[in-house]
Order: C-alpha cells, then structure tokens, then sequence
C-alpha cells in the first residue's frame, strides 16, 4: 500500500509516520517544504499524478497558539485552505480512495455545550481568537464531506483536542500551552528563577491527548471498514472527535508541569492575558463505539515529553 503523509515533519504527521512504518507491506512518501509546496495547486497535482497514492493522511498544516492565532490571521486561513483544497482535490483526480483529514477541537462553538459532540458543529459564535484557522478546518470537512457525496469516495475527518508531545513547537510565542509553559518551567528551573507567569487566569478546562495516541486513534479510523464506518456517522456529519474525555484546568496542568519538570519556584497568572474558550473537552463516545480509546495519562505524556524535549533542547535555542 503506497501512502503520503502530507505534513510527516510536525508533531502528529511524524507520529504517523512513525507508526506506519511499523506495518508490513506499507511504502510511506514523504515531501518536505523544499521539495513539495502544498499551498501550490500544480506542484501538489504534479506530485499526486507522479506518485498516485493509495492512502492520504492530511496532517499538515499552519498551527500555532492565541498569539500566532492572532498575530498571523491572514496567514492561517489562506494556507490551510490552499494546502487542504490542494491535497483533497488531486487525491480525487488521482484516484485516492481513502484519505484522513486532521482538524481541531476550535471547529466548535466557543460556547457550545460541555462536553462537545460532533452535532455542535455550525451552531454557533467561534472562538474569536482563531477564528480564521477553525473555519479553515470547517471547510476541510466539509470539502471531504463533499467529495464523499458528489463522486462516491471515501474521504474520513477527525477532529483532536489539544495535542501535545514529541516533535511539538516549543517556540516562545508561537507555541501552544503545553510546549510554551514546558519550556518556560524549563528555563526558570535553569535559572533558578522565583516565579513562572501563566497566561489568563488558569480557570479555563481543557483535554490533553499525546500525540501517539493522536496517531494511533488516525490509523484506527483511517482503517475501519466502511459499512461499520457508515453505521456510525452520517454523510453531512461525518467527523470523529479523538480525545481523552477528561479534562483539566489550566492552572492544574501548570503545576504538573511544574512537578514532572522539577520547578520549585512560584507559579502565578497574568489575568490581563486572553483565557480562550472557557471549556473545551470532547465528547469522544462515537470513537468508543468503533472500539477505541486513549493510553497514555497526561502526567506520564508530560513526562515523556519533557524527557524528548531535554534530549532535542540544542534545537530550540535562539
């Protein structure tokens, strides 16, 4: 089975990959940012007609956190638009029968009902502050739902909470929470520093899933026959939430960190800063109808991560 991993470089595209190659029989294609630009139609269609794929996982993607979010608006609707359209559209005109889109939780209502079910999808006000990329991802299922409807392939969508481990961006403003606050508990420890500032107020709750349950759950679903697959969605309404189905506030997953990191300095919150959505948790009971669910805690994924991100440190300096 030839299979592209389109974004096999960021966090959860390298976590496939790296579980794919574990398979028998499996060829795995891979492009980087200077060998394929996914933003252009005739570089992906070339590579599609090139290669013509069994199998597509779309995890790439322009991803950041609230200040990326905000800072870089334009940016993330138009490159993930371009890289989706792209990618789904010439996996069609190349025949591709199965490909599996990764969204995000911030497809759904800032205010939807707790914990989130995929029927919340479209029936309210987003999130102001990544408006842009989750109507991107909107459009990303939308746009499979489509083609699944109009020529009969079978083009799957799953949507993650908040993802975390090896191979994140733990860049100091453009990250997400976890990797931001790891490094940031990080270098105060180093420095020996007396307090560590959280953005908001801590109150918000989120869910966290590691990625290589992230990959695990994609394979799963990518590979459910389609019958059972059918049985468990509906043709306007097919995406799967993929997630823990337990969160935490933000000031709990701090002092985790705190602890699996070793600070022991002060942990305090810039309540000027934005919260975000209040809540955000997944209902994940249709994935646990197909027969799957999360492994690893989110004291143990913290743990494993900050022992990666010790071990790749030298490249996140500067």
């Amino acid at each position: 089975m030839k299979i592209f991993v389109a974004g096999h470089r960021g966090m959860v595209g390298s976590a496939i990959y790296r579980q794919l190659a574990k398979l028998p029989d499996v060829e795995l294609v891979t492009a980087s940012r200077q060998e394929l630009d996914l933003t252009s139609q005739a570089e992906v269609a070339a590579f599609f007609e090139k290669h013509q794929f069994d199998q597509v996982y779309l995890a790439a993607a322009k991803v950041g956190g609230i200040m990326a979010n905000n800072t870089y608006p334009a940016e993330f609707i138009y490159e993930n638009l371009m890289i989706q359209n792209n990618i789904i559209h010439s996996s069609y005109i190349t025949g591709v029968r199965h490909l599996l889109f990764l969204g995000s939780s911030c497809i759904y209502p800032k205010l939807a009902t707790q914990p989130m079910q995929e029927t919340a999808l479209l029936t309210g006000t987003l999130e102001p502050t990544n408006e842009p990329y989750a109507i991107a991802k909107i459009a990303g299922i939308k746009m499979c739902e489509s083609y699944n409807r109009q020529y009969g392939v079978d083009y799957r969508s799953v949507m993650p909470t908040n993802l975390y481990g090896e191979n994140d961006n733990f860049h100091p403003e453009n990250s997400h929470v976890i990797p931001a606050l790891m490094r940031r508990f990080h270098e105060a420890k180093l420095a020996n520093a007396p307090e560590v500032v959280v953005w908001g107020t801590g109150k918000p709750m989120r869910e966290f899933l590691h990625v290589d349950d992230m990959a695990a759950a994609s394979i799963f679903v990518m590979n459910v026959d389609k019958t059972t697959y059918e049985e468990n969605t509906e043709p306007m309404l097919s995406h799967f939430n993929v997630g823990t189905g337990v969160d935490c506030t933000i000031k709990e997953m701090a002092l985790t960190m705190a602890d699996v990191v070793g600070y022991q300095g002060n942990v305090t919150f810039d309540v000027t800063k934005p919260d975000g959505a209040p809540r955000k948790l997944m209902n994940v009971d249709k994935l646990k109808a197909l027969g799957w669910e999360y492994s690893v805690s989110l004291k143990d994924g913290l743990a494993s991560t900050y022992a990666w991100f010790l071990e790749h440190q030298d490249d996140f300096r500067g």
